[in-house]
């Protein structure tokens, strides 16, 4: 209960009565909408990232504020012969590109197992890798990291797999424990683009969405 949770940590603070459910959602819902940022990083979340590409993992990994940490899977314990990948929707609407990348995938794969059977060690071997691999993170961060991070990822000019990964993410908060609603009404008021606010973009190039104020011109 992030919302609960934030009231009953400012409470203390407060010499507030934390022992009331109801006061300490107010106390929190009251912390969010005042921008009192350092209440929300009391908030941990911790989830499994799976089936994205190493190449949007690397761009996950550059939210670096409020001491987020992460496991991501070796290299050393894929299998090479049927290891996972993204195929970008502009290849796949192609019905020659969308054959030429999974034979490119699949004699990627075919001959990193012919180094290892050489002798190759693996991690050597993995050099082969492509960034369109798909991987496994275990990662943890907190609320006020996460809703910066939504400020840039959430925005039309995203890497396309990274917003759809956010959204993905916006989903699972949404359904987790939905019986008291407060992550789902953390996503809804909290996880936007910059832009939403004052309904401009600050962007050099804009997605043409709200008309652009400032930002670098060409």
């Amino acid at each position: 209960m992030p919302i609960t949770t934030i009231g009953e940590r400012a409470g203390v603070c407060w010499g507030a009565d934390t022992s009331d459910p109801v006061k300490n959602y107010q106390r929190g819902w009251d912390c969010i909408i005042s921008g009192h940022g350092r209440t929300l990083e009391y908030v941990n979340i911790e989830m499994v990232l799976d089936g994205y590409s190493a190449r949007v993992m690397r761009e996950w990994y550059t939210h670096i504020g409020g001491a987020p940490t992460r496991l991501q899977a070796s290299t050393r314990y894929i299998n090479y012969e049927e290891f996972g990948y993204i195929m970008p929707k502009s290849i796949a609407a192609n019905e020659v590109a969308g054959e030429e990348y999974q034979d490119a995938m699949r004699m990627i794969g075919h001959t990193i197992n012919m180094l290892t059977d050489m002798g190759i060690p693996r991690e050597d071997a993995a050099m082969l890798l492509p960034l369109g691999m798909t991987t496994r993170v275990v990662d943890k961060r907190n609320l006020r990291n996460l809703i910066d991070m939504s400020r840039q990822r959430m925005c039309n000019r995203a890497y396309w797999e990274f917003r759809q990964m956010f959204s993905d993410i916006c989903d699972a908060l949404s359904a987790y424990c939905a019986e008291n609603g407060e992550w789902e009404t953390i996503v809804r008021t909290q996880l936007y683009p910059k832009c939403e606010p004052s309904k401009t973009c600050p962007e050099a190039r804009g997605c043409g969405k709200y008309p652009k104020v400032g930002g670098r011109r060409g």
